[in-house]
């Protein structure tokens, strides 16, 4: 490792020790603001902290099996060279785990999402994979303890949606779903085929990181704001009362809805919510548009050959196109196991990163 690495570290553990020490004093816990930023940091560096001690811990095994190396004694010799071996792959493993830890961080990794399924082509049947989509997600945030709630829905005319969206809250949870963006693309042969053939359908997946109220300004008199009667399930009080909230906001075109919530207050501000994430996905995207690396993630047209990921049920298999990726485990991944899908598109990503920092 070199020195820069090993100084940066070093001083990342005394700013770990000092947000410690703060942590735990009064001052700190009574200011509820500095308390949350200051978690916020402890949580950010612990993992990189860590590492590094079992890095330095690792170091200290290596000097001790080197100075037996000396003894007298064969058999010391010999368990001393099995120790260098076995410590010397440790810490190489080590430096690699902290060089991702290093890696600059997505600003938008711990934050709450918006995950909004559209179908596709494929008329209905596209429409019912857009549900079973929704299910797998959902699941998905279950298996991790976040929290995911419907915020609006339009229901498919056979069964699943024309589009919904969910609002998925927990720890980390853009950083393991922004990857998700994109057209996904189902090869089954429906429920209404008479015939037995294998159709084609795609959906489209976006993933909106949700932003605080303060980091962008909508001017009110650029808003339309339309209520009326929720149409879904939530009970009689819902569909007895003009909750649910429509925001379109005139420059953009901008529509969000939200009808989840049984207070109309709370369904606007869940809108106002999404409409700050729409707008600012639509103003990255715009940004971004020439950088060729960062459109193989973006939401395309749904049009089936637009695809990111496969998924084919006759042989249980998916397919994720950007890496190359394919498993034989569709009905597992269906129920919500998605990690052997994000792990490698993760990985991908930080081998990317290592690669171009190398070269620079």
């Amino acid at each position: 490792m070199n020195l820069s690495v090993q100084q940066k570290l070093e001083n990342l553990s005394h700013r770990f020790e000092e947000i410690t020490g703060l942590l735990a004093t009064p001052e700190v816990q009574n200011d509820q603001n500095r308390f949350k930023a200051l978690s916020r940091e402890y949580a950010q560096l612990e993992p990189c902290v860590a590492c590094f001690r079992r890095y330095r811990e690792t170091l200290e095994g290596l000097d001790h099996a080197q100075a037996l190396l000396q003894d007298p004694d064969p058999e010391v010799r010999s368990l001393a060279r099995e120790e260098l071996e076995t410590g010397r792959k440790r810490c190489d493993a080590l430096e690699q785990e902290l060089q991702i830890l290093l890696l600059p961080r997505d600003p938008n990794d711990e934050r709450n999402v918006f995950l909004e399924v559209r179908a596709g082509t494929g008329g209905a049947e596209a429409a019912i994979f857009a549900g079973d989509l929704q299910r797998m997600y959902s699941r998905y945030a279950e298996r991790q303890g976040w929290r995911a709630e419907i915020v609006s829905e339009s229901e498919g005319e056979h069964g699943g949606y024309k589009e919904v969206v969910m609002r998925i809250s927990g720890q980390n949870v853009y950083s393991r779903l922004k990857f998700e963006a994109g057209t996904h693309r189902v090869q089954r042969v429906p429920t209404t085929e008479a015939q037995g053939r294998i159709h084609t359908s795609a959906c489209t997946v976006a993933i909106l990181p949700e932003f605080d109220d303060v980091e962008i300004d909508i001017n009110p008199a650029d808003l339309r704001i339309d209520t009326f009667r929720a149409s879904g399930a939530g009970g009689q009080h819902v569909n007895r009362t003009d909750s649910a909230i429509r925001i379109t906001h005139i420059p953009t075109g901008t529509v969000v809805e939200c009808q989840d919530e049984r207070s109309q207050h709370k369904n606007r501000a869940r809108a106002m919510s999404l409409l700050q994430a729409r707008i600012l996905a639509a103003a990255q995207e715009k940004q971004n548009s020439e950088i060729a690396a960062s459109r193989k993630l973006q939401v395309g047209s749904g049009d089936r050959s637009e695809r990111i990921r496969t998924y084919n049920f006759p042989q249980g298999r998916l397919t994720d196109h950007r890496i190359n990726l394919t498993i034989y485990r569709l009905d597992a991944i269906m129920e919500g196991d998605l990690d052997p899908v994000i792990d490698p598109l993760l990985q991908e990503h930080q081998a990317d990163m290592l690669a171009s920092l190398a070269g620079s």
